[in-house]
């Protein structure tokens, strides 16, 4: 058998971990002797299925509390429950918790768990064995995420819980949570990882390890993580869920994740048929891999498919809009932001600058999959209505304008540079500030830029993620509000949509806090996220979540995987 067969097969994510973890320890002949054995059971492995993705940003933590952004999150979801779970409809539906109440003042939440669910089996555990999950664990869980000394980045998902006892445990089966005041997104935030249940014996036992020895209730369990190389789970045999035949869930026998950091060079691996998945579009190989439509290219019809949905994002640039702060100058007069907005032709820009794969940001600042969103809110094209606001305010062709700095960042300099190009056909002239994200985040955050880009991506799926930008109170550098925007009638608005119980109400006002938001234009929308995967052929039932959240739970492999 040829040596490089050998090193596949070594690679395999079924090889026992024993070797993997402890291979310094082992002698070369040990070792040549273990691949010797797993080129003879190589037959029984490419029966498996096994689904495998390349995670070019790496993974920095299985600890759920950390699960901050999409690669900790993907694990995590595959290896932990939390209450209750978000759905591709973006319904909250049960998951360790059967069913629920909340009473009249929205504050209280009664949350009846299943008898049924497992913690996987360990070494932390007597024998071996993963005990049942009791109400204990959920409080437990949810302490740890507020404690200070863990220092989770998830502790402001519990910043509406009482001051006082806001968790307790009824019996084993009943987990009751108090808020300090109504907060109707909170069931929905509920369902974000960073509220998974774990097992206190864990953590104990692992200590600051945990992170890389998760124990959940998962539909896959840990199996091995060799940092910056490979991570491997493989199906949690004692999984509640089923599904609506009543077989099994996960199909899939693992789960492998690779941790190529050059994206080019992982999509080679991708077509040499390495990997079965690839999540969203770089430069390095979009414009082979779709066609200007936003399609994909038929060169690749007979291996790949492409699929895209909405991704609950908006990207957008902001104006500094507080007339008390900062620098003075045009930007902070609402007619010239919409003179500017009017300006982008979005359309073009997603064409021509991002395949086509994203909607133009011609709506409301809530983006398309949202409850909330509006297509007809926001600015299209309109170089007429350009041209009469700044004959009306006095600068007609732009004549006497100042200079207005753009800040970004180098990922978005081309956006930027075409706003640039776009407001410039109308005399408007901007100067494109190109700074280290990090900077760029901290100036943003100190409410220091005057023109800038950004994104916002939900946690939770209601509106109320969006328009927390534009509250008063959330005003930086105390939240999230990064243009510094203030408007009573909004606050009011909002306000009163926290204390509505019922979500098409709740709806309505956000549409009405929305269109505020658009007509005295303190950002300008400039597309909304999609979810864009090219997928292998043999890959079947992954769920398209607006989210981004990837669940393999029921996925099929209809191909052997392992070459």
């Amino acid at each position: 058998m040829y040596i490089e067969h050998w090193l596949k097969l070594f690679y395999s994510p079924l090889l026992s971990s024993l070797y993997l973890r402890r291979m310094p320890r082992f002698s070369f002949f040990l070792g040549l002797l273990i691949l010797l054995s797993a080129c003879q059971a190589s037959e029984t492995d490419e029966s498996k299925m096994i689904f495998r993705y390349n995670e070019s940003a790496g993974v920095s933590s299985l600890d759920p509390a950390f699960s901050r952004n999409l690669e900790n999150l993907w694990v995590c979801n595959m290896l932990f429950n939390g209450l209750v779970e978000i759905d591709d409809q973006l319904d909250i539906k049960p998951a360790i918790a059967q069913s629920w109440t909340i009473d009249s003042t929205g504050t209280f939440y009664r949350f009846q768990l299943r008898d049924d669910i497992y913690f996987h089996d360990s070494e932390v555990f007597p024998a071996g064995k993963g005990r049942k999950v009791v109400a204990a664990d959920v409080v437990y869980s949810f302490e740890r995420v507020l404690s200070p000394e863990l220092a989770s980045p998830g502790s402001w998902v519990f910043a509406a819980a009482a001051d006082s006892l806001p968790f307790r445990a009824i019996g084993d089966t009943v987990v009751e949570i108090r808020l300090s005041k109504a907060f109707p997104p909170f069931l929905g935030i509920l369902g974000m990882k960073y509220c998974s249940i774990v097992p206190r014996e864990a953590v104990d036992y692992y200590k600051d390890d945990f992170r890389k020895n998760p124990v959940g209730t998962g539909p896959f369990r840990f199996h091995f993580w060799i940092e910056n190389t490979r991570l491997v789970l493989l199906p949690n045999d004692h999984y509640f869920e089923r599904d609506e035949q009543g077989n099994k869930l996960p199909y899939i026998d693992a789960v492998s994740v690779s941790f190529i950091p050059d994206k080019g060079a992982a999509y080679l691996d991708f077509v040499k048929g390495n990997f079965d998945m690839i999540s969203g579009l770089h430069s390095s190989y979009a414009d082979e891999l779709l066609t200007p439509t936003g399609e994909l290219n038929p060169l690749y019809a007979n291996d790949f498919k492409l699929e895209k949905h909405p991704f609950l994002n908006t990207d957008y640039l902001a104006f500094n809009v507080n007339p008390a702060a900062g620098e003075q100058g045009i930007w902070k007069n609402p007619d010239f932001r919409r003179a500017m907005s009017y300006a982008i032709d979005r359309r073009a820009m997603v064409r021509y600058l991002r395949n086509n794969v994203y909607t133009p940001g011609t709506g409301g600042f809530i983006p398309k999959g949202m409850p909330g969103f509006q297509p007809t809110v926001g600015y299209d094209f309109q170089p007429d209505s350009v041209r009469k606001i700044l004959d009306r305010l006095g600068f007609p062709g732009g004549k006497g304008l100042p200079t207005i700095q753009l800040s970004t960042t180098t990922d978005y300099v081309d956006i930027c540079e075409y706003v640039q190009h776009q407001l410039g056909n109308f005399g408007i002239p901007i100067k494109v500030d190109v700074l280290p994200a990090s900077v760029h985040r901290e100036r943003s955050a100190r409410g220091d830029l005057i023109f800038f880009r950004k994104s916002w991506l939900a946690d939770y799926p209601d509106d109320e993620n969006f328009m927390a930008l534009f509250y008063s109170a959330n005003m930086v550098p105390n939240g999230p509000n990064y243009s510094q925007y203030s408007n009573p009638i909004f606050d009011k608005l909002y306000d009163r949509a926290l204390a509505t119980v019922e979500r098409e109400d709740r709806i309505e006002l956000y549409r009405q806090m929305d269109s505020i938001v658009m007509l005295t234009a303190p950002v300008m929308p400039l597309y909304y996220d999609e979810v864009v995967r090219i997928l292998s052929k043999n890959v079947e039932g992954l769920d398209r979540n607006p989210l981004n959240v990837l669940d393999l739970r029921r996925v099929k492999l209809t191909l052997n995987v392992v070459q």
